[in-house]
């Protein structure tokens, strides 16, 4: 092997270089992608991060060189010096592909053992685990080094746009006191404050709105967060919020601030013009449309209210759900019936009890006659009816969920995205983005009935829902968004509380004594008590943002170094027992729980 010296200069990236660049003299270096050896030829495909170039050896190659280009292997490091030149067999598939190094100088900077498994893109074969534990090979292939090089970009324009509009980058503590966010703390013992923990932040929520009442009227930072809870496809424990708050500001500002910066993000990153002004539903709405508060609206199929028209049907289950307050509902898939059969549809029906609907009512009407599961417990007209209702055809099939709305919705919304999968009808490399608005300030708890918030505390309600705080929470509306984007929520915000008064009421009506509210949030109150200015903010999830921007099915793919299903990472076996001495100082033990 050769040493790295002064001399060796690179020139250009392998992925950057063109025809224009025949004739100049090139040095580039980079990971040994292929060998072809073919007696008195050789090339060799050299990789970088920006793609291939071939390089050369035939006749006219120094014999040193040649023998050296003939001892490399796969994955081999090097460095190529030469003069670029037309490739007598062009290769259209890559940006590369007219030209070739011939190469003249050469120098093999470090060898490489067989990998685990070959380093291309055709990398299905492979099991996770072994990809995950050598991440750092898996990390070359090209496709995740363009999926984490599609991150970086959007880091960069995300701070442009920001830094152009005046906001100010500044960093909140990655350790702070405990506050409840809705999932466990990642907690750090001290040593010095033997018994106290600080936890690692959820998100920067408190900081940034004591930023606003210290005069910094407009704030961001992509800030690590973290979150100990069930990992999916869609959630890591640590992750990076965009992260923003503006002060003298109202609701719209916020949204309008947000709406330019994803329309500014997708044109610079994948060149897409998004439509404007970004539609508006309200949560009743949306839950009420599509049976989900981040609805994916890149295809129909919505939910029907049928309610009225069997309010009073001999079908027990129709009219018992109705009376008790709930209601009927329905969606349509047109054109479905061929495909969604009845060993299909009873797949959907036990996907339906397992959310938590009694059962699934059908319309599949294939031939002369619709094939209706109730049909004989309706009354005369009825079926015509109900189907003329949701537009129910020949060749479409129906689906049918009576219960309370908190059954009955969620149940089709989750129907409407497994039957639009099956049937096909989600487009790719199409964005629809959609505003949540008007979300319940409460939910009640079905085992307690207390009323907790269905956001943070410091959410302001509507104007026109405070004399409801006390009297009637389920009517309090607040004054938060969610930006969804192809069914995914990448954003969430409010406008904040900053009159302590209220604060004080909306801390009371969830329950919580001044000795808790002192003790969890007493300095934010506080603070509110020597000038708070009207503020609000949101924060943008960027690793979600890169996956679907990539096209990646899941967030390992546009992190470099991600956890696995059980919070750990299989590579450096992270997390791992901690030294006996050190537990010690911090005056801890620690054992393992059933």
């Amino acid at each position: 092997m050769a040493t790295f010296d002064k001399t060796d200069k690179r020139t250009n990236y392998c992925g950057n270089l063109r025809k224009e660049d025949i004739g100049t003299r090139q040095c580039v270096m980079g990971w040994v992608a292929r060998v072809r050896d073919l007696g008195s030829l050789i090339f060799i495909d050299l990789r970088d991060r920006t793609g291939i170039v071939q390089l050369a050896f035939d006749e006219n190659t120094n014999k040193e060189v040649f023998e050296a280009a003939r001892s490399t292997r796969a994955e081999y490091v090097i460095v190529a010096k030469g003069n670029v030149r037309q490739r007598s067999s062009i290769n259209e598939t890559i940006p590369t592909g007219f030209i070739e190094i011939e190469v003249d100088e050469y120098k093999i900077l470090s060898e490489a053992q067989t990998t685990p498994f070959e380093i291309n893109e055709n990398a299905d074969n492979v099991r996770d685990e072994l990809k995950l534990k050598y991440r750092y090979l898996d990390l070359r292939r090209q496709n995740l080094q363009n999926n984490i090089l599609v991150r970086h970009n959007i880091a960069k324009v995300t701070r442009d746009y920001f830094y152009e509009n005046d906001f100010i980058e500044i960093e909140t503590p990655m350790m702070i006191k405990p506050t409840p966010e809705g999932a466990r703390d990642y907690v750090v013992p001290s040593r010095i404050h033997n018994g106290c923990v600080y936890a690692l932040p959820q998100s920067p929520q408190i900081y940034k709105q004591l930023l606003m009442v210290s005069g910094f009227d407009r704030y961001i930072q992509l800030a690590r967060c973290f979150r100990d809870e069930d990992l999916r496809a869609d959630r890591q424990p640590e992750f990076t919020q965009i992260d923003l708050e503006m002060s003298f500001v109202d609701q719209d500002d916020i949204m309008n601030m947000m709406e330019g910066y994803v329309v500014r993000l997708f044109k610079d990153i994948l060149g897409v013009d998004l439509p404007q002004p970004i539609p508006r539903l309200k949560f009743a709405d949306a839950m009420n449309r599509y049976g989900s508060d981040k609805p994916d609206t890149r295809f129909e199929m919505e939910i029907q209210d049928i309610s009225d028209i069997v309010k009073n049907s001999p079908f027990s289950v129709f009219a018992n759900a109705v009376a008790g307050g709930g209601s009927v509902r329905a969606i349509v898939a047109k054109g479905a019936a061929s495909k969604l059969t009845r060993k299909e549809i009873d797949k959907l029906t036990e996907h339906a009890k397992g959310i938590g609907a009694k059962g699934l009512a059908y319309i599949r009407f294939v031939d002369e006659t619709p094939n209706c599961s109730f049909a004989k417990f309706l009354g005369e007209g009825e079926l015509a009816a109900i189907m003329d209702k949701i537009d129910c055809r020949r060749g479409d099939v129906a689906l049918i969920v009576a219960d309370k709305d908190k059954v009955t919705l969620p149940t089709l919304g989750a129907l409407r995205l497994i039957v639009a999968k099956q049937l096909g009808l989600i487009p790719e490399k199409q964005y629809n983005f959609v505003w949540i608005t008007e979300f319940p300030f409460f939910e009640q708890d079905e085992e307690t009935g207390a009323w907790v918030a269905m956001h943070h505390p410091f959410t302001m309600p509507l104007d026109e829902c405070l004399p409801y705080i006390n009297t009637d929470p389920g009517k309090v509306r607040a004054k938060c968004y969610d930006l969804v984007l192809n069914g995914i929520e990448i954003s969430s915000g409010s406008i904040r509380i900053t009159n302590p008064e209220l604060q004080q009421q909306m801390f009371e009506s969830l329950g919580m004594q001044k000795e808790e509210i002192d003790r969890k949030f007493g300095f934010l109150v506080d603070a509110y008590n020597y000038g708070a200015p009207p503020h609000g903010g949101a924060a943008l999830g960027l690793d979600r943002l890169a996956m679907i921007m990539c096209g990646a099915p899941s967030l390992r793919d546009v992190v470099a170094f991600p956890k696995v299903q059980n919070a750990s990472e299989i590579m450096s076996g992270c997390p791992a027992p901690f030294e006996s001495k050190a537990l010690d100082e911090l005056g801890l033990s620690l054992k393992e729980s059933k």
